[in-house]
């Protein structure tokens, strides 16, 4: 049996894959939805418009601190594994669900952890998501590494070759997946009066960003003076996170972009292909403008995706004006022809065939060279 963790939107994307190819591979399997995204808008609405089953547990965890939260869900996560026993758990990414599902199931012995999406680094430890993930790959058994700078990382870190897979990134299968129907079920365009290619999308919910309120401040005011120069609308679908981040500033603050309430996923995926530019704090979001052919500039100092950088499709705008107007200026004027360097759209399908032959195994086998047969 095997069981799949998620709490996040950006998590439910990146399992769909996974999610669907167990059970086109009929793989017994069933979902945790620990509910640390608790609006519908953020969660719910990604589960439906996938068509992926009603979790089978939702543990409602909600907001919190990020202790009181991590804790929480370890203590949920242990409940629901201790009495209805999987023999692998896959969780994805770096949120509070991905590391508190890890360390609950690490400490049950025979419980296998999988950590899709591993090896990801940004060296930037003031990041809360940055701690999840090296913790969370140094407790796991089966690494999933999308791309082979994560593997060369993980490898690096004195992880054991034989736990990991270089597999691709599963957002390439599921923008491969969702894309087409994507175009049949929105109409986000013409709802907003947008031209293609003719606006910008902004992204802003980190907690180092939004939470902090000097970088707060400096980013509105850069994106103000942006929004008063580019000559084309810039829309944001605003996190709730955010939106409370500036009503609370003193004095308030006002964001003079297009604020839109979260959208679904095929919404989103049709802005992020139509838009000129994609500005962001998402490290999703980097790599589905890669994938889409859009450029994009990040509004941090640093990023875990240092493929985008490498093949042009993504640049560091930091947070001061000056910085993300010259960084705006390069990437509209980048050509995007770029390769994408997060695989072919199969790694989901590897993820569960791996996962699958793992459940066949004693407890630790990979640590003896036990680990399943690698997939083509």
């Amino acid at each position: 049996m095997i069981a799949v963790v998620f709490g996040t939107r950006p998590e439910i994307i990146k399992l769909s894959p996974i999610i669907r190819a167990l059970s086109q591979q009929r793989v017994a399997f069933y979902t945790i939805h620990t509910g640390q995204h608790y609006s519908y808008n953020l969660d719910r609405i990604f589960i439906d418009s996938l068509g992926l089953p009603e979790p089978t547990y939702h543990l409602a965890v909600g907001s919190g601190p990020h202790g009181a939260q991590t804790a929480e869900i370890i203590r949920r996560v242990e409940e629901v594994v201790s009495t209805d026993p999987p023999d692998v758990v896959l969780v994805q990414g770096d949120t509070n669900s991905v590391l508190g599902a890890a360390i609950a199931c690490a400490k049950l012995h025979q419980v296998r952890v999988g950590h899709v999406e591993a090896g990801l680094r940004s060296y930037d430890r003031a990041m809360p998501e940055e701690v999840n993930r090296i913790l969370t790959d140094h407790v796991s058994d089966l690494l999933f590494a999308p791309t082979p700078t994560a593997k060369r990382i993980l490898l690096g870190e004195g992880i054991p070759e034989d736990k990991i897979w270089l597999t691709g990134n599963t957002i390439v299968d599921a923008v491969q997946q969702n894309l087409a129907i994507a175009y049949t079920r929105s109409t986000i365009l013409t709802d907003l009066s947008l031209k293609p290619k003719s606006f910008v999308v902004l992204t802003l919910h980190r907690p180092e960003n939004v939470a902090n309120a000097a970088r707060l401040g400096s980013l509105v005011r850069a994106l103000n003076a942006l929004s008063d120069e580019l000559g084309m609308p810039i829309v944001c679908p605003m996190h709730p996170r955010t939106r409370a981040a500036l009503a609370e500033h003193r004095p308030p603050l006002e964001l003079r972009v297009v604020v839109i309430d979260p959208v679904g996923y095929f919404d989103a995926l049709v802005l992020q292909e139509q838009a000129r530019l994609v500005l962001t704090d998402s490290g999703g979001m980097q790599e589905e403008a890669c994938i889409l052919g859009t450029p994009c500039v990040t509004l941090r100092e640093n990023t875990e995706r240092p493929e985008t950088l490498e093949v042009g499709a993504n640049c560091l705008g930091g947070v001061e004006s000056e910085s993300i107007r010259r960084s705006v200026e390069a990437m509209l004027r980048r050509d995007t022809t770029w390769p994408n360097p997060f695989g072919d759209g199969r790694a989901g399908e590897r993820i569960a065939a791996v996962s699958a032959a793992a459940v066949e195994l004693p407890r630790r086998a990979g640590e003896h060279g036990l680990l399943p047969t690698r997939p083509k």
